[in-house]
């Protein structure tokens, strides 16, 4: 048994735990903001954001900073039913989610911008790479991120949602499937996190997905 001990640095501590809480559970959604608050101080967070900077595209918007508002769902549903918008908007009622479901981060340093930007934006590499919201799918869309953008935390999620499978005896070659699908989706698509969705919530989404190299699942 992982032994968590007093002399594990405060953040190391609290990524491992978030770690066991998602391997136990994979819907702990703040188990996954535990262990990004838990990696952000360690080189493999300071690697993540090297990578993204050597994106032309994906260096641009972070030195923009660029945020939009939060979305009205209702206006978005609106849009034209093959658009981004429309779907956007269906599929965070549908969950019954808000729009600022996540974690909140003041935004100080490019691993905070570019942590709010994954976060706000989350649902809408949903929609354009077609991965679901089920275990598969989630695991397809993180293989789909290390892919776009060398996230650790990516690597932690399908880490212990592997575990998570192995303990409730679930099949395996459906989700290894998915991150094998979702890695070779990120490393022929245009960078996700250079767009700037929300300016064009009504393009359809067969559009985006020329635009950006990718078939969706």
């Amino acid at each position: 048994m992982l032994d968590l001990t007093p002399e594990m640095p405060p953040h190391i501590l609290k990524a491992v735990r978030g770690f066991i809480d998602f391997a136990n559970n994979p819907n702990q959604t703040e188990a996954v903001f535990d262990m990004a608050d838990g990696l952000r101080p360690t080189d493999l967070y300071q690697q993540f954001i090297e990578y993204a900077h050597s994106k032309p595209a994906i260096a641009q918007i972070i030195q923009e900073r660029y945020f939009a508002p939060n979305p009205d769902l209702e206006q978005l549903l609106n849009c034209p039913q093959d658009s981004l918008g429309y779907h956007y908007a269906a599929e965070i009622k549908r969950a019954g989610l808000q729009t600022t479901f996540y974690r909140q981060l003041d935004v100080a340093d490019d691993y905070s911008y570019i942590a709010m930007r994954l976060r706000q934006t989350h649902d809408v590499w949903h929609i354009i790479t077609g991965f679901g919201t089920d275990l598969a799918g989630e695991l397809g869309l993180q293989a789909f991120s290390l892919a776009q953008t060398r996230s650790p935390l990516a690597v932690a999620i399908m880490a212990a949602s592997v575990i998570y499978a192995l303990k409730s005896s679930s099949p395996l070659n459906p989700l290894v499937e998915r991150m094998q699908q979702g890695w070779l989706m990120g490393e022929k698509a245009h960078p996700f996190l250079a767009e700037k969705w929300e300016e064009d919530w009504e393009k359809p989404l067969s559009e985006w997905r020329t635009k950006l190299r990718v078939e969706a699942v």
